[in-house]
Order: structure tokens, then sequence, then C-alpha cells
């Protein structure tokens, strides 16, 4: 597998079941810190709202996944959300759906519908996109390699994450996994470069 599908900006959208308000927004996300700094946020933003629920998915394998109902009954929120991720075939995505209770109990296929609903709503709000999965290397040179270096990352769209520029210069960039050979092929050809792997 050389992509991988996500979103790339935040999403927001609303849905209203019998006085009861679901609010959805999608993030994209790289790691747990990231997850932990939305919800928390959320939650400050949301004080008053009962629940805040949410399903997550991050890296390629699909074993970095996590699921909270926030005491809705079980398996009615965020299963609910994660599926809907997993049939948009969705990596490095976050949803939480705030509620606000609106006064009538839903039951279960109401909750269910809902999280689901306001979930499918947000996803189609949100532009999906298609992105390489990438080999993350750290590269050293002398700074007089550097134009050389930045046209080469340039050439085979890779991402630069860290650039520092001193005397000697290093760069984390990840490679996209379908190029790596020729983009490490043509970097090896330049002089006094040291190329390695993260592991």
């Amino acid at each position: 597998m050389d992509f991988y599908f996500t979103i790339n900006k935040e999403g927001f959208a609303e849905y209203k079941d019998r006085g009861s308000k679901f609010l959805a927004f999608a993030y994209p996300i790289k790691n747990k810190d990231e997850f932990k700094t939305h919800l928390q946020a959320l939650k400050k933003e949301h004080p008053k709202a009962v629940h805040h629920c949410f399903a997550y998915r991050i890296g390629y394998d699909g074993n970095n996944f996590r699921v909270s109902d926030d005491r809705e009954p079980s398996g009615t929120a965020g299963k609910q959300i994660l599926s809907q991720l997993d049939s948009k075939n969705l990596c490095n995505i976050l949803v939480i759906v705030v509620r606000y209770f609106g006064g009538t109990l839903l039951g279960v296929p109401g909750l269910i519908n809902a999280y689901k609903t306001v979930t499918s709503l947000v996803l189609q709000c949100t532009e999906v996109v298609k992105k390489s999965i990438e080999v993350n290397y750290n590269l050293q040179f002398n700074y007089t390699e550097m134009n050389e270096v930045m046209r080469i990352l340039k050439q085979y769209n890779c991402t630069v994450y860290k650039n520092e520029n001193q005397l000697f210069c290093k760069i984390e960039a990840g490679i996209p996994k379908d190029r790596l050979t020729e983009t490490l092929y043509a970097l090896e050809n330049i002089l006094h470069i040291e190329i390695q792997k993260i592991e």
C-alpha cells in the first residue's frame, strides 16, 4: 500500500433529534497528543454538553484506533463514529461528537442513528484527500549542498518536517514510499551527505 486517505482541514456538522443537538468536529491528526489537545479544547468550549464521544484512527495498518461512548449506552456512539471513518477508508483522522441533551430520551436505535448520521454529515462537508505513505529520513549535509537537496526533495514530492540551517544542515524529510528508490539514489549522488532512516 503506497497511499492512504485522510482529511487535510477541520470540518463541522450539526444534527438535531427531538431537542438533542449533536455537533460533529473532524480533525486531521498524526498522533495521540494531537487527539488529547482537540478533546480538551472542545471540553473547554462546550462545558455544558452532556457527552463528548469520539473515534480516531492513526497510522496505516489499522491497529491504532480508539473509541469512546463517554457515558452513552455501550456501542451507541464511538463504534458508530468509527464505522463511518472505516466506510470511507480514512486514517490519521479524529471525529468528536458533542451532545447537548434535549430532555427526551432517544433510546439505543435513536442514538445509533444520530451518531452515525452526524459523522456521515461531517465527512461529507470535509474534503477527503489521497496522500502518499512516507518513509522518514534524517539528512545531514554541508550548507553548500542545500539547493541541490531541496531540488531533489521537491522533485519527488517529499515533505520537509524539520530544517536546521547552519554550517552543517539537518533536514527531517518524509519520502513517498512509491518513489523511495529513485529519491535515495538521487540523494546518494550528493557529496558529503549522510542519510539515515528514522525507525
